[in-house]
C-alpha cells in the first residue's frame, strides 16, 4: 500500500493513520479498505465535525445569552474530545481556540454576577417606591374602594418584584405590613360613621329590588341578564341598610332574579334538546359515510359522499362540543375518498406505470450485475471488491423493494 501525507497527518504502508500534534505523532486509526488518500479524507471529515462543534460554541458564545457554566461544561467536553480524538487536523489550533473560550465564559461569569448584584439593589429601590406610596395612602386615601384597590396592587407588585438584599427586604416588608394596617384602621373607622346612612341605603335597594321584579318575567333574556349583572353591581355598590332589613330586600331580590333565570334555563334546555336531536341526526349520516370505507368505488362513493353533505347541510348546527367530532369524522371519510380517487388516477396513468416498471427493470439489471462482480471478486480472494459488492448489491435490494411496491400500487 502507498503511503499518503497530509499537512497535518499521514498513513504509513502497514495502514497505521497518524496525526500530527506539538507534541508528535498520534495514531488515530487503521485503514484497509481503500487508498491512503481515501484514509485522509475520511479521517480528516471527522476533524471537520469537531471543528464544526467548536464554531458553533464560538457562535453561541459570540451572538446568544449562553450561560456561563453551561459554556464552561461544553468545552470542558470538546477538550476530552479534542485529546482522544481520532482523526487528522489541527488539534491544537482547536485547543487553543477553547483556551480562549474558556477566558471569555470566565469574563461572562463575572459580568453575570455584576448583573445580580445590580439586580438585588434595583429590586431593593422598586420595593422602597411600593412601600413609599402605600404609607401614602395609608395616611391621606379618602376614597376607601380604590385605596383598598390600589393597595391590594401594591402587594400583588411586591410579590411579584425581584428579591433584593434579604435584610433590607424585611426592614422594608414590616413599614409595608403597618402601612396596610393603617389604612385598615382608618376605613373601620370611617365606616362606623356611616350608621346614620342606612336609611338611604334601605331606600336605594327597595328601587332595586322594585325593579328587579319588574324584570323577572322577560323573555329577553339577554338584554335582562345584563340588566340583572347591573342590578348586582348597584346592589354592592349601594352599602348596607341594618341587618333585618337587608336580609328581607335580598330574598326578595333573589327571588325575582330565580324566577327570571329559572325561565332561561328551561328555554336554553329546549334549545339544548334541539341540538341534541340534530346531533343524534348528523351521527346517523356520519355512520352512513363511514360505512363507505374502505373505499372499493372512489367514483360510487363520491356520489353517495355528496348526497350525505346535502343532507347533513339541511340539518343545520348542533352543540359546540358535538361540532368539531362530527366534523372531523366527516372529513377523515372525505378525505379516504380523495385518496380512493388519486390511486385511481395514477392506476390509469400509462406514464406513472411504465416509470415504475422502467425503474424495477433497472435495479433489477443492476443487482444481476454487481452479482456478477461478486462471483469475480470471490474468484480472485480480492476481499475488499466483495465487500464493496455485497454493500452496493444490499443498498440496491432495499431500493428494489420500495420500487416494487410502487408498482404493485399501481397495478393492484
Amino acid at each position: 500500500m502507498s503511503t499518503g501525507n497530509h499537512p497535518w497527518g499521514r498513513v504509513a504502508d502497514d495502514g497505521t493513520v497518524y496525526v500530527r500534534t506539538a507534541e508528535g505523532e498520534r495514531v488515530v486509526g487503521i485503514w484497509q479498505a481503500g487508498s491512503p488518500d481515501e484514509a485522509l479524507e475520511f479521517f480528516t471529515r471527522r476533524y471537520d465535525s469537531l471543528a464544526t462543534e467548536v464554531n458553533l460554541l464560538e457562535r453561541r458564545i459570540s451572538t446568544t445569552d449562553l450561560a456561563p457554566g453551561q459554556a464552561k461544561a461544553t468545552i470542558a467536553r470538546l477538550h476530552a474530545a479534542i485529546e482522544e480524538a481520532k482523526c487528522i487536523g489541527d488539534l491544537d489550533g482547536l485547543k487553543r481556540r477553547l483556551e480562549a473560550l474558556s477566558e471569555r465564559a470566565d469574563h461572562r461569569r463575572e459580568e453575570h454576577k455584576a448583573a445580580r448584584d445590580r439586580a438585588r439593589a434595583e429590586a431593593i429601590e422598586v420595593k422602597e417606591g411600593i412601600v413609599a406610596e402605600a404609607e401614602q395612602i395609608a395616611a391621606e386615601a379618602t376614597h376607601w374602594k380604590s385605596g383598598g384597590e390600589r393597595l391590594k396592587q401594591l402587594l400583588d407588585d411586591w410579590k411579584a418584584a425581584p428579591h433584593g438584599d434579604r435584610q433590607a427586604e424585611a426592614a422594608l416588608w414590616k413599614r409595608m405590613s403597618s402601612a396596610r394596617t393603617t389604612f385598615a384602621k382608618r376605613r373601620k373607622v370611617y365606616f362606623a360613621a356611616l350608621e346614620e346612612e342606612r336609611e338611604e341605603v334601605k331606600e336605594r335597594k327597595q328601587q332595586l329590588v322594585a325593579e328587579a321584579e319588574a324584570l323577572s318575567t322577560s323573555t329577553d333574556w339577554a338584554a335582562t341578564a345584563a340588566a340583572y349583572r347591573d342590578l348586582m353591581a348597584s346592589w354592592k355598590e349601594a352599602g348596607r341598610a341594618d341587618r333585618a332589613t337587608e336580609d328581607e330586600l335580598w330574598k326578595r331580590f333573589r327571588t325575582a332574579q330565580s324566577t327570571f333565570f329559572d325561565a332561561r334555563s328551561a328555554a336554553m334546555s329546549a334549545k339544548d334538546s334541539q341540538l341534541r336531536e340534530r346531533a343524534g341526526a348528523k351521527e346517523d349520516l356520519l355512520a352512513e359515510a363511514e360505512r363507505l370505507l374502505p373505499v372499493t368505488d372512489a367514483k360510487t362513493a363520491r356520489s353517495a359522499l355528496r348526497s350525505i353533505h346535502q343532507r347533513w347541510d339541511k340539518v343545520g348546527s348542533v352543540a359546540k362540543e358535538a361540532q368539531e367530532r362530527l366534523e372531523g369524522g366527516l372529513r377523515r371519510v372525505d378525505e379516504a375518498v380523495r385518496k380512493a380517487e388519486d390511486i385511481e388516477w395514477r392506476r390509469s396513468n400509462p406514464e406513472a406505470l411504465s416509470r415504475a416498471r422502467d425503474t424495477v427493470d433497472q435495479i433489477r439489471k443492476t443487482i444481476n450485475q454487481l452479482e456478477g462482480q461478486l462471483s469475480q471478486a470471490t474468484e480472485r480472494g480480492d476481499e475488499a471488491a466483495c465487500q464493496r459488492a455485497r454493500s452496493a448489491i444490499a443498498t440496491r435490494q432495499s431500493w428494489l423493494t420500495e420500487a416494487e411496491k410502487t408498482l404493485a400500487d399501481l397495478t393492484g
